[in-house]
């Protein structure tokens, strides 16, 4: 039986069970054996991650060919034009090659929010605004240089689901088991017509 964890990575925390460095790293907030993150989320990054002990599961959430959605809220400098989030989706071009988001929305803060340590350094005169992107690559910094390529850069990235599942109901770094029930949602690539939390 396959076992799979989710956490709510927090800020500046390694995304690796060790760290040789002294930096926050998974084996300080998940005290459990045999499970590897399937998937990255970066340093300077928040929110959700799954572990698990499967390797075939590991492959399926974290390898782009099975196209899994992977949400993200960004908090940008600026706001955000209409311009910015069609050349998002209809794709730009990176150093490493085309991207595109699946999907891509303007959003209001988002009411679920948890405040971060430390904030970000907020300039008075500049505005920020929020965007949702929905990808289904995983790019070194995908995300944060998309933004940057439309003149938008990202200030605060949080990761709030993967497929179907999210990070509701889980503070930073806090973690809890998902439901065997909910495993086969992440082997089928179709989306789900409503997400389950990560329970």
């Amino acid at each position: 039986m396959s076992r799979l964890l989710a956490l709510n990575k927090p800020f500046q925390v390694l995304c690796q069970f060790s760290s040789e460095s002294g930096r926050a790293c998974l084996g300080d907030l998940v005290p459990v054996r045999g499970v590897y993150p399937a998937g990255r989320l970066d340093y300077d990054s928040e929110g959700l991650v799954l572990l698990t002990d499967d390797g075939r599961l590991q492959q399926r959430i974290s390898s782009p060919r099975h196209k899994q959605p992977k949400t993200y809220w960004c908090q940008v400098e600026g706001q955000i034009s209409d311009a910015a989030i069609a050349a998002l989706t209809s794709g730009i071009r990176l150093k490493d090659g085309p991207a595109r988001a699946v999907a891509a929305r303007c959003i209001p803060e988002p009411d679920e929010l948890w405040p971060r340590d430390p904030p970000i350094r907020v300039r008075r005169r500049i505005p920020t605004s929020w965007l949702e992107l929905v990808l289904t690559e995983g790019r070194n910094r995908q995300v944060r240089r998309m933004t940057a390529a439309v003149a938008y850069p990202t200030l605060r990235l949080i990761r709030p689901a993967i497929g179907s599942l999210t990070v509701a109901g889980l503070a930073p770094g806090q973690w809890r088991e998902v439901d065997q029930a909910d495993i086969p949602l992440l082997l089928d690539p179709r989306p789900s017509r409503k997400r389950r939390k990560a329970r």
